[in-house]
């Protein structure tokens, strides 16, 4: 069962989520939060597999409770979906540099919501490779967004699947592109996080933009 936190200051909106969690098989509503430090505190308190959380909340919002959560060893394996309503909600880059594994438009369709919260349990970044890597390019291009140093540490194979991982490519689509079984795709994306001590697979998005691997030109 993957068990599911709730990180939302509209009851109304929590409530339709909640239930939409508790009809799945494989899933479980174990908490409910108003605001960012409740659901930071609930993240602890129930061990959670997922926050489905909220950017805009009164305390603490949801970036910077997304930030605690995943500066808590002890939560280390939680994960963090993050909802926004994409086109105004600027500072979805900063919840993915926060530890973030992807985010939800929260005008999705409920089959939609249940397989993000499947893939991002299951420990992979939910991002696509057309709207969502438009959005982080876009902020991430902006003039006071930082620049990264670049992954230096990376051979050139691997430079190859992180810029892969960066558009939005799965391990079975990078294997097809480069010739690679999906095993081995995997496995290189695996030692790249070592490497760049990255989260999961959002913060080597985060890392591929910053360093100026993925320029707009190869979306």
């Amino acid at each position: 069962m993957i068990r599911v936190l709730l990180a939302d200051d509209q009851t109304l909106v929590r409530e339709a989520f909640a239930m939409l969690v508790e009809s799945a098989p494989d899933m479980e509503v174990v908490g409910q939060a108003a605001t960012g430090r409740e659901a930071a505190e609930l993240a602890r308190g129930t061990r959670a597999d997922l926050v489905v959380m909220d950017i805009r909340m009164p305390d603490l919002d949801g970036i910077e409770a997304t930030r605690l959560i995943a500066a808590d060893e002890d939560l280390a394996g939680v994960r963090v979906l993050v909802l926004t309503t994409y086109d105004t909600d600027e500072n979805i880059v900063d919840a993915l540099r926060a530890g973030a594994s992807g985010f939800l438009v929260k005008d999705t369709r409920p089959a939609e919501l249940l397989d993000a919260i499947r893939t991002v349990a299951a420990g992979e970044a939910l991002l696509s490779p057309g709207p969502t890597a438009r959005l982080i390019e876009r902020f991430l291009r902006s003039p006071s967004a930082p620049t990264a140093d670049g992954p230096e540490c990376l051979s050139e194979r691997e430079r190859e699947v992180l810029t892969l991982v960066a558009r939005g490519l799965n391990n079975t689509e990078i294997a097809e592109a480069l010739g690679l079984s999906p095993l081995t795709a995997k496995t290189h994306v695996s030692r790249i996080m070592g490497k760049l001590g990255a989260r999961d697979r959002a913060q080597l998005v985060i890392v591929a933009y910053e360093s100026g691997m993925v320029t707009p030109g190869i979306l």
